[in-house]
């Protein structure tokens, strides 16, 4: 595992992503991961959403099934306008 680590670091690529998430800049690399991480936490949210407005109704399944396809559509596109937000100013 150390050796895994060890090389990642060599890698200029791997080196200059993780600079810049510690930094906080936003290049085309880094803005696709937190847009990974919010559309999988909206997920998780819209799933969870779904479970306690509509299990009983539905079915816990299928309401956490179309919580988790509706809870992103919400999300993504303010998260890229967030992101677009915080790169120009």
């Amino acid at each position: 595992m150390t050796e895994i680590l060890g090389n990642l670091a060599i890698n200029p690529m791997v080196n200059d992503f993780l600079n810049n998430l510690m930094i906080g800049e936003i290049t085309l690399l880094t803005g696709l991961f937190w847009l990974m991480v919010a559309f999988i936490i909206s997920l998780i949210a819209g799933a969870i959403g779904g479970i306690v407005l509509a299990g009983k109704d539905l079915g816990y399944q299928l309401a956490a099934i179309m919580g988790g396809l509706f809870g992103p559509a919400g999300v993504m596109p303010m998260a890229l306008i967030g992101l677009i937000v915080l790169k120009l100013v």
